[in-house]
């Protein structure tokens, strides 16, 4: 008996829906980052791209816990002087809601070359409208 490891080309790819309307940011995105990487399959391969297609709804309906809405800011910095700027969860979530979700998913992905390669099979909507309906993507239940 020899380990099995599985084949980027023998690797069936699936396509999943997540409504995050009213679900906790965290919870989305483990569930998203683990369909993504592949882990819910039982060919599971560190090293090899397993994973399935997740398009992710209704981003801008998602939920925090906490005081998280006011209190949590997304910080970038320039490299030039005077080049740093924060934005709050708040104002994230009124500006572009489908970088909140990107940036949770995006941390919990491994940062490496299979990583940016995993994430390119992430699709976020702020609404509850997607193009990718003839993929047949299946439902994911709601997440607990």
């Amino acid at each position: 008996m020899g380990t099995f490891s599985a084949k980027t080309n023998e690797v069936k790819r699936n396509w999943w829906v997540i409504d995050a309307a009213d679900q906790v940011l965290g919870r989305v995105a483990v569930k998203a980052a683990d369909l993504l990487r592949g882990k819910n399959k039982a060919i599971f391969t560190a090293h090899v791209d397993t994973g399935d297609f997740v398009v992710v709804i209704n981003a801008d309906k998602v939920r925090v816990t906490g005081k998280k809405e006011v209190q949590k800011e997304y910080m970038s910095f320039s490299g030039y002087v005077g080049g740093h700027k924060s934005e709050t969860f708040k104002a994230r979530r009124a500006r572009r809601p489908e970088l909140v979700i990107q940036g949770a998913i995006k941390g919990m992905i491994p940062h490496t070359r299979l990583g940016r390669q995993q994430i390119t099979k992430l699709k976020v909507y702020g609404g509850p409208t997607h193009p990718h309906t003839a993929q047949n993507p299946v439902a994911v239940g709601k997440i607990s």
